[in-house]
């Protein structure tokens, strides 16, 4: 097809890597949060395989929630426009809470997500990425668990899309896109 940039997908972390990286971070958490009941909300969309994963690994008692926030629409850059798409359905008023985020990348959507949950007055209130871009970052954000630091690239697979395709992949992969002639766009 005439005009359509063509995709190419190289590894970075194997799904055996990702789920020693997920114990790690599980590991933590539980140590942090031993003796207390964890509210997690994760970030739709492209946290639900992470969310899913940690939380099988978890030892604390754990309730979970999700808000809809949208930034990219179907591209591979930030709008830079954070719109909220999905509520909680439970108070989180009292409670520890950990956000969950799959890609820590400008910091403006988690920014806008943690300002949005103070308000509603949590006991502590935490942040888990999956992977964090810091070299994208417009905004100070502090991350109290990480699972990979990426320099830069777009990712897919794990949950992550581009243009939602490949959230299926088990792995963690950087998407590439070419024009016909093989050069990146």
């Amino acid at each position: 097809m005439q005009g359509l940039p063509m995709e190419r997908l190289t590894l970075l972390y194997s799904r055996e890597e990702v789920a020693g990286r997920v114990k790690e971070l599980a590991e933590a958490i539980n140590r942090d949060y031993a003796g207390r009941e964890l509210l997690i909300v994760g970030i739709l969309k492209g946290t639900f395989v992470f969310l899913a994963d940690l939380i099988r690994r978890l030892k604390v008692p754990v309730i979970v929630d999700f808000v809809g926030l949208s930034s990219y629409g179907l591209g591979s850059e930030s709008s830079q426009q954070i719109v909220l798409t999905k509520d909680l359905q439970v108070s989180i008023e009292g409670k520890d809470v950990l956000v969950m985020e799959d890609i820590l990348d400008t910091g403006l959507t988690v920014d806008f997500v943690l300002k949005f949950l103070r308000e509603r007055r949590p006991a502590s209130l935490k942040l888990c990425a999956l992977i964090d871009k810091r070299e994208r970052r417009i905004v100070p954000v502090a991350v109290d668990y990480v699972g990979f630091e990426l320099d830069k690239g777009f990712v897919v697979g794990y949950g992550i899309d581009y243009a939602e395709r490949y959230r299926h992949l088990p792995d963690i992969h950087r998407i590439e896109l070419e024009d016909e002639q093989g050069r990146e766009k």
